[in-house]
């Protein structure tokens, strides 16, 4: 990374400023503004940090204009193509592909981590019946920490290790679990006979009457969702997984608080309103009516699931994924189901209809995934649950990077103060 090459300041009546102009290896130089405040009294104001580079990462790299995105150098389109979800867990983590040998001791050990602790199942009847599953996993990870102290010691390479497959191993069962007490169904223990995914639906949709056979095309749907959404750069759950670890919290509580980020609806939640407005559209015949509202700025009516902020083309996932999606109808008998008939609509206007076209609103993988994970028998409260269970891989090996970073400090952004300016405290009979 070069940085030769120097930007220049000029403020009105001062001496210019120099600041090293910091080359990636892919993507927007970076003006390095961190001598700024002393160097001139003053900071830069950007709102949600749109144009600021919170960290150096070699994780994950996104070109929105030319729909790219890349693990560790590889287009998403291989590693979903070519790759199960635990070979791109592997992957995050280490820098690079597992080898056989590798991939077998990882998944192993992957499966050795599965069962939560019964003290911690004991955690869930502390939830109401009725809580949204996210809520329930926001405090049953979060509480990973009371039962894993070790994970505290950040210093050490192995402990950092063993926290990360201890909770990409749990995740499934947590999030299995939430659904299971949502529902009122027993739990069911992990199976070590099944891979990852398959465990998972054995978890989510098994009971003790019989044992349950993962269908494989569902199996392949689910964790091609769960590679999708492995990781995504410096989103807004990612950031917040970093700010919260610059304290030095504890990685539970860091990947508690990216859930609890994760959970709004312009984030992980999308899916989840993806599903609601079409329940809301009700019938294809509708359709002309909301597609009119959606062009209409005037009214707060909202096509959810299409465009993106970051893709500014074709988000390369929702390629992937309505392939999958397709498959997995057909595998169903959804076809002609009133509800995917309704989606199915709506993505045929999208891609035909100019005003979509010229605005780039093509469907994105929230579209998609929703649609699959509805098919698959997954309920709409569990979408960004699932969402979470993939994205927790990112997380870690987000926090990992910035722990090992020798440069960290603990997150503290600046604000532009607009309030009441400094003044006395009136005594009590002038207020």
């Amino acid at each position: 990374m070069s940085t030769e090459r120097k930007a220049t300041l000029i403020i009105e009546g001062r001496d210019p400023v120099e600041f090293p102009i910091m080359t990636p290896v892919a993507g927007y130089d970076c003006i390095d503004i961190r001598t700024l405040g002393s160097k001139t009294g003053m900071f830069t104001y950007d709102s949600g940090f749109l144009s600021t580079a919170a960290c150096r990462s070699e994780v994950t790299f996104i070109d929105g204009d030319k729909g790219e995105l890349l693990y560790r150098g590889y287009p998403i389109e291989q590693l979903a193509t070519n790759c199960n979800f635990l070979d791109v867990a592997y992957l995050l983590k280490h820098g690079e592909l597992p080898n056989a040998s590798q991939k077998i001791a990882f998944e192993s050990t992957i499966k050795d981590h599965t069962m939560l602790h019964e003290q911690l199942v004991k955690f869930y009847q502390g939830f109401r019946r009725d809580a949204h599953p996210m809520a329930v996993l926001v405090g049953v990870v979060g509480a990973l920490s009371a039962f894993y102290h070790e994970a505290e010691d950040f210093s050490d390479a192995e402990h950092r290790n063993i926290s990360y497959n201890r909770i990409i191993a749990k995740l499934p069962t947590i999030v299995a679990y939430a659904y299971k007490y949502h529902t009122g169904q027993p739990f069911m223990y992990p199976r070590n006979d099944l891979d990852y995914t398959s465990n998972f639906m054995h978890m989510m949709f098994g009971t003790p009457c019989e044992t349950y056979k993962p269908n494989p095309v569902l199996v392949h749907a689910l964790d091609t969702i769960f590679t999708l959404h492995a990781d995504h750069e410096q989103n807004a759950s990612t950031s917040t997984v970093r700010l919260a670890g610059s304290s030095g919290a504890n990685p539970y509580a860091c990947v508690s608080a990216g859930i609890g980020c994760l959970w709004g609806p312009a984030h992980g939640g999308a899916n989840e309103a993806c599903l609601k407005m079409l329940e809301e559209i009700g019938d294809v015949s509708r359709v002309p009516e909301f597609i009119k509202r959606a062009k209409d700025k005037d009214d707060p009516f909202k096509l959810m699931g299409f465009g993106h902020r970051v893709y500014k083309n074709f988000d390369p996932r929702a390629t992937l994924m309505r392939k999958v999606c397709a498959d997995v109808l057909k595998e169903q008998g959804l076809e002609n189901d009133p509800l995917f008939k309704l989606a199915m609509e709506l993505e045929r206007i999208a891609l035909e209809d100019q005003y979509f076209i010229d605005k780039k609103l093509y469907p994105n993988v929230d579209f998609y995934s929703g649609i699959v994970q509805k098919a698959i028998g997954i309920p709409t409260s569990m979408f960004t649950c699932v969402f979470a269970l993939a994205r927790t891989v990112g997380w870690m090996v987000q926090w990992e990077e910035m722990i090992a970073d020798p440069e960290y400090k603990i997150g503290r952004p600046r604000q532009l103060y607009i309030g009441v300016p400094a003044r006395d405290v009136p005594p009590l009979d002038k207020r």
